[in-house]
Parts: C-alpha cells; structure tokens; sequence
C-alpha cells in the first residue's frame, strides 16, 4: 500500500512499569516484548520506526536486536511527554505525523497502525486520531480498566471515561445485568496519531482537571478544545500486557 503521506511510529517504553517492572523485556516467545511490537510496526507503511526508552535496558536489547532507539528523559509523566522529546530531537516539522504505539501491545496489527496516521491525514482539521472498537459484554462495560469513549456523528471524541458511559438510565431500571442491544458502548484503543505542532502544545498545558481525575491524558486535548479524530479500528486488537496475568495470557497467544 502506498499512501500520499509519510509517518513515523514511536514506540514509548519505560522500564519502571508500576504493575509488571522491566515490562518491555519480559520475554515472550524468545523475544523481548518491545520487539514484538518493534517488528509489527515495521510492517505497516511507516517511514521509521523508533523506541523511546528512559533506561539503557532497553536501548541495548533494541539495538541488540538491530532497532531504532532514541534516549529520553526519565521524567516523563506520559508516553505523549516521550514522543515530544523524540520529535525535537530529530528536528521535525510541525506537520510531521507521529503515531505513538503501545510498547505493550505485542500484536498490534500493521493495518491498525496504517489506519490511524490515514485517518489523521485526511482529518485536516483534528490534530490527533484514535480508534475504538465495539464493548461486547456487561463486565467490559463496568470495568475501570477498560476506557470507554463517546463520539459524535461527525467522528469526534466527546468524552473518555473509565465509568461506564454512555448509561443506560431506563433500561438498566429495568434490567442491569444486561447490555441493552441498541447502547453500541466503545472501548478506547490506546493508539494515536498526532502532528508534531500539537505535542509541542500538549506539553506547554498543565495537568487538565477531568485528565488529573481519570488518569487519562488524552482528555487534556478535549479541555483544550483540541478535536480528536475516532473510528473503529479496521482489525480486532488483541489487549496489551499491564500485568502478569496479561503477560502470561500473550505468551499463549504468541508461543
């Protein structure tokens, strides 16, 4: 596939998870996690692939295994933060289109990853774009750790939540331990495109108050009145790995 755009995919990968420490080099299959998804993004149609990493770990088992990899601060409090510095240290243009996948998304799929920067590409006037996938069961839709984002119909994001949204007033009245058929609940999918101008701005805001309570930093570009570019990913993305059981659920997958 040739597109009329170029894009670069970074990959942030902190050593110092909270949940699964020297998360990027928990091995699956043989390999390294950030691999994994080194590889997958050098199947899609960008023009580089680099790892962001805070920790020489890291860097040595990317360029071990022949990887791209730029070193950045460890006071990074997001993987956002990451992808600024790594844009300023390669003297990017503002219209640069970055997509920041996951470092713990072992099968992201390449198409996934095409998707996102396309989408952003045609959406002149959004400066990010994600994706969203449809939440299937009544457990999905209650749990925190499962973002969930509402869109309009023109495409935009108008909120992301950990609470379960949008709520079914009446027919949880009458029946909560269903999803009703009609309610079409996203779950957010943690991939983005930005251009290079925005992450310059992102960085230069404080910590908005609706980010600061869900934890979420993508609501720090809708406090800002930044448009967010969401549609449903073109292939199904397995979850990521935040903990053990996580870990060991993708190495059954990929082993």
């Amino acid at each position: 596939m040739k597109n009329n755009f170029s894009f670069d995919v970074i990959i942030p990968a902190r050593f110092s998870s909270s949940r699964l420490p020297g998360k990027p080099l928990a091995d699956i299959a043989g390999k390294p996690m950030v691999q994994h998804v080194y590889e997958r993004a050098c199947e899609s149609c960008a023009e580089r692939v680099i790892v962001a990493t805070d920790d020489m770990r890291v860097a040595e088992a990317v360029q071990g295994f022949g990887g791209k990899v730029c070193m950045t601060s460890a006071e990074h409090a997001s993987g956002t933060d990451r992808l600024q510095e790594v844009a300023v240290n390669l003297g990017l243009a503002d219209d640069r289109i970055l997509v920041n996948v996951q470092g713990d998304e072992p099968l992201i799929p390449a198409r996934v990853i095409d998707q996102v920067a396309s989408n952003l590409a045609q959406n002149t006037l959004t400066g990010v774009a994600t994706l969203a996938e449809p939440i299937l069961t009544l457990d999905d839709f209650r749990n925190p750790n499962i973002v969930k984002v509402v869109v309009s119909e023109s495409g935009l994001a108008r909120y992301f939540s950990r609470a379960p949204i949008p709520w079914p007033r009446d027919a949880f009245a009458l029946d909560d331990g269903n999803l009703p058929m009609d309610l079409e609940p996203r779950r957010h999918i943690g991939i983005y495109a930005y251009r290079v101008a925005l992450l310059q701005s992102f960085v230069s805001w404080p910590m908005a108050p609706l980010e600061k309570f869900e934890a979420l930093e993508q609501l720090r570009f809708l406090y800002h009145d930044e448009n967010i570019h969401v549609a449903d990913a073109c292939a199904e993305v397995p979850g990521g790995v935040d903990t053990e059981q996580d870990l060991q659920r993708m190495r059954k997958l990929i082993g």
